[in-house]
C-alpha cells in the first residue's frame, strides 16, 4: 500500500456546532475526524499532522507558504507517496493553487475540505476525505499537479473555484470541468491541464491587493492601495478586460511608481485579450504595461502575483510568468 500523509488545517470538515452560539466552529483534531472516518486504513498507510485548525478565511498566504514548504518535505525528503490536505472551502482554492505553483514535486498533493459540518445531516466529511485518500494512492494522479478532490470529482488547483455558497458541488472548473472522477472507489482521469508552472521561492510578497471594477467607479481605491504600499493590484475588469476610463489615470499613477497591474476578468468563464482599442479597454491599457492575467479569476490571479513579487520584482519577468504560453 502507498504511504500518504494526511495534513489538517480545519475548515468545516473540522466544525461542530457549539450550542451556546448555535453555529459552527472549528472543533475536532485531525485524529478526530479518521475515528470518524473508518476504513482509511484498507486503502493506505495513513498518517497525519496537525498543522493548523482554522476556518478558511482566517489562511493567509505566509500560512500558505509553510503550508507548501511542509508538504514539498514530506514527499521529498520523508518518502511519503502522497499528501492530502484538508482545508477550508472558503479559501480552499487560493491555498491548493499557491501550493501548485511552489511545491517542487510530481507526487499527488489533493485538497479536500466538506461543506456540511459534523453536526449536520449528511456531512460530506468523510466521503471526501475517503475519495481524497484514493486519489492521492492512484499512479495515474502522479505528475498531474496540486489537485482538488470534492463531491466525487478530481479537478485541477488551477482551475477550480467555489461557485455556490451552500451547495455540496460548489467546486467547478468552469471552463474545462473536472479532469477526473471517483467511482467505486476508483480514480478515473480523462484530461491533464498542461499549463503547469512552478516558480521557485522561499517566501511571499503578500501586498497585493484586488480591485473589482464596476460602472462609473474612479481612481480613488487605485490611488490608495499604491499611497498605502502595495506592492502590486490585481483589477477584476468588465467581460474580456476593460474598465471604465475615470479608473484610467489610477492605473497609470501604479504604473508610474513600478507597480504591477494585473487585468482579469469579473467574468465567470473566458480569457482576457486586448481586442478593444478605447480608452479603458484591454488594448489600452496593454500598451500601458497592463499584464494579462488569462482566464484567472481575481483571488487566483492575486495569489500568482504574490508567488511571483516572491520571485523577482522585474515588471517584464512578472509579465513572463503571467503571460509565457498564454497569447
Amino acid at each position: 500500500m502507498k504511504k500518504i500523509v494526511i495534513i489538517f488545517t480545519g475548515g468545516t470538515i473540522a466544525m461542530k456546532n457549539d450550542a451556546s452560539i448555535n453555529a459552527a466552529v472549528p472543533a475536532m483534531t485531525g485524529e478526530d475526524i479518521l475515528k470518524m472516518t473508518p476504513g482509511l486504513d484498507t486503502i493506505a498507510n495513513i498518517d497525519f499532522v496537525d498543522f493548523a485548525m482554522i476556518p478558511g478565511p482566517h489562511m493567509t498566504p505566509e500560512k500558505m507558504m509553510e503550508l507548501s514548504k511542509l508538504i514539498e518535505n514530506k514527499l521529498e525528503r520523508e518518502g511519503y507517496d502522497g499528501a492530502v490536505v484538508t482545508h477550508g472551502t472558503d479559501s480552499l482554492e487560493e491555498t491548493a493553487y499557491l501550493v501548485d505553483l511552489t511545491a517542487n514535486t510530481e507526487k499527488p498533493i489533493v485538497f479536500v475540505g466538506a461543506m456540511k459540518s459534523s453536526s449536520e445531516l449528511g456531512w460530506d466529511g468523510p466521503v471526501n476525505l475517503i475519495d481524497a485518500v484514493y486519489t492521492a494512492s492512484s499512479n495515474d494522479a502522479f505528475g498531474r499537479g496540486t489537485l482538488v478532490v470534492m463531491n466525487n470529482e478530481v479537478h485541477s488547483a488551477a482551475q477550480v473555484t467555489k461557485t455556490n455558497t451552500h451547495s455540496l458541488d460548489t467546486f467547478k472548473s468552469v471552463d474545462f470541468g473536472p479532469i477526473g472522477f471517483i467511482d467505486n472507489n476508483k480514480v478515473y482521469f480523462y484530461q491533464r491541464y498542461i499549463k503547469r508552472q512552478h516558480i521557485p521561492i522561499k517566501e511571499v510578497d503578500s501586498k497585493v491587493d484586488l480591485i473589482k471594477c464596476a460602472c462609473g467607479m474612479d481612481d480613488r481605491l487605485l490611488r490608495f492601495c499604491v499611497d498605502s504600499g502595495s506592492h502590486g493590484i490585481v483589477i477584476e475588469g468588465m467581460g474580456r478586460g476593460n474598465i471604465p476610463p475615470e479608473m484610467v489615470p489610477g492605473v497609470e499613477y501604479a504604473l508610474s511608481k513600478g507597480i504591477p497591474v494585473i487585468l482579469v476578468s469579473r467574468c465567470l468563464k473566458g480569457k482576457v485579450l486586448d481586442s478593444y482599442g478605447y480608452v479603458g479597454a484591454g488594448k489600452d491599457l496593454t500598451r500601458k504595461g497592463v499584464i494579462l492575467g488569462d482566464n484567472l479569476p481575481g483571488q487566483k490571479a492575486r495569489i500568482k502575483l504574490i508567488v511571483a513579487l516572491g520571485y523577482t520584482k522585474n515588471l517584464s519577468e512578472i509579465k513572463d510568468i503571467f503571460e509565457r504560453n498564454y497569447y
